[in-house]
């Protein structure tokens, strides 16, 4: 027996249910007394599957469950499926206080009957909502959970993006089977594969070296990677156990004024369906065709436009179609001299802009002046055109020039190439202290 602060103890007595003992005899201080608290829990599976102790603070929980479920996480290890589930779901239960509260005094069994109206629920959220709340993925596991997008060409002429158009386009894709809503077969048929226990993938271990093995990994050859088994009488009648049908879809698309080559038009939750999975998307990509008259750039279309050379001098009037089938006089008034090379632009002729249909860009012409050819008038019309032209500044006269200062040479016509080529003979050829060796056939 002992006392502490006027009361009697004994080895072995409780106080509000816990045991009391003494550390030391003859010692009565409260600062000597320890209590030994045992928590008394009906049973530990949750935390033995998280490696704690039942006494573990939320701050352990935490870090147990943090280390597991990196470690178990089917991206990381897909043969452990069922360990990542049991270790989400003991983490779910642990870390609500009510809930652990109903586990430790009725265990599992009370946790899946509701806990007594401790809050508990009857059943288990999805691990990997678990594991998406602990970690803050929450946009990254919706990604994962989305179908795969389709995507589709669609070839449109320039003319379609500056008026607009729609097009019908025509699409296969998956969807879920009604007859069987997605199950595959009746209700209550499909059970869990046996040979992958739900997971789809079996492993297997090979042995490389004495003390050395490889795991591989493998789709399921029994339930095909499906995690599910269901027999052949059970399975649906339209889709064969599919779970899914290939659909024919017409879409209209619509191409707006000013869309542009490469631009996309999504389609949003019309891509293929599969059960349990949000659909993705069908995704259409413009592609443009090449115009015979038009270039596009930005918001401003270029052409080229061939004038002749007493057009350029003199004044042109030219039709030009636009791609909205109007015309253009394209006038050029006398006096007004079109060089070659020249580029002129005609202001809100270009394409019209995106979304602002009313709004256009600029129509840029260049001008390739077409020279006439040679001899195209008699000499003595030429003498009489060149008064037209203004006069050069120093007039040569031949006949006051004297032959033995000046050696006449003729223009013709030359290959760049060909003397480039005839520059590179010579010099491979040629060997210092040997002079020009020649080449003989």
């Amino acid at each position: 027996m002992f006392q502490v602060n006027g009361m009697v103890f004994q080895d072995g007595s409780s106080v509000d249910g816990l045991p009391c003992f003494r550390s030391e005899p003859g010692v009565n201080d409260i600062s000597h007394l320890i209590l030994s608290v045992a928590i008394m829990v009906k049973e530990t599976g949750f935390y033995d599957v998280l490696g704690v102790k039942p006494n573990a603070s939320p701050d352990e929980l935490k870090k147990a469950y943090r280390k597991l479920a990196l470690k178990y996480h089917p991206d990381k290890n897909p043969a452990e499926g069922e360990k990542f589930k049991q270790i989400s779901q003991a983490y779910e239960v642990l870390s609500d206080a009510q809930k652990r509260e109903v586990y430790d005094r009725g265990g599992e069994a009370a946790i899946k009957e509701g806990g007594n109206g401790g809050g508990g629920g009857g059943g288990f959220s999805s691990p990997m909502d678990i594991f998406d709340m602990f970690f803050g993925g929450g946009s990254r596991m919706r990604r994962e959970r989305r179908g795969k997008n389709i995507v589709h060409q669609l070839t449109v002429c320039l003319d379609d993006l500056y008026n607009g158009a729609t097009r019908k386009l025509a699409v296969q894709k998956n969807v879920i089977c009604e007859r069987c809503e997605g199950r595959g077969g009746r209700k209550g048929a499909v059970e869990a594969c046996p040979s992958c226990r739900g997971t789809g993938v079996q492993v297997r271990l090979h042995q490389l070296l004495p003390g050395m093995v490889q795991q591989l990994s493998t789709i399921c050859g029994s339930c095909r990677g499906q995690g599910q088994r269901l027999s052949h009488r059970d399975r649906c009648k339209a889709c064969a156990g599919r779970k899914i049908l290939r659909q024919k879809k017409i879409l209209e698309v619509h191409v707006d004024k000013g869309m542009k080559d490469g631009q996309k038009i999504v389609f949003h939750g019309e891509g293929d369906q599969e059960p349990g999975l949000e659909p993705g998307d069908i995704i259409i990509v413009l592609e443009q065709k090449t115009h015979p008259v038009f270039t596009r750039q930005t918001m401003d279309l270029i052409m080229t436009m061939d004038l002749q050379l007493v057009e350029s001098l003199c004044g042109f009037q030219k039709p030009v179609q636009t791609l909205d089938n109007r015309t253009l006089l394209i006038t050029s008034h006398p006096g007004e001299l079109i060089r070659p090379g020249d580029k002129k632009c005609v202001l809100n002729e270009g394409m019209p802009v995106y979304r602002r249909p009313y709004e256009k860009g600029r129509l840029i012409i260049h001008f390739n002046v077409i020279f006439p050819e040679a001899n195209f008038l008699p000499v003595n019309q030429l003498k009489q055109l060149e008064q037209y032209f203004p006069s050069t500044q120093e007039k040569s006269d031949p006949e006051s020039m004297d032959d033995d200062l000046y050696i006449y040479a003729d223009l013709e016509d030359c290959d760049l190439s060909h003397g480039r080529h005839r520059l590179h003979y010579i010099e491979e050829d040629f060997h210092p202290g040997g002079g020009v060796q020649c080449q003989t056939s």
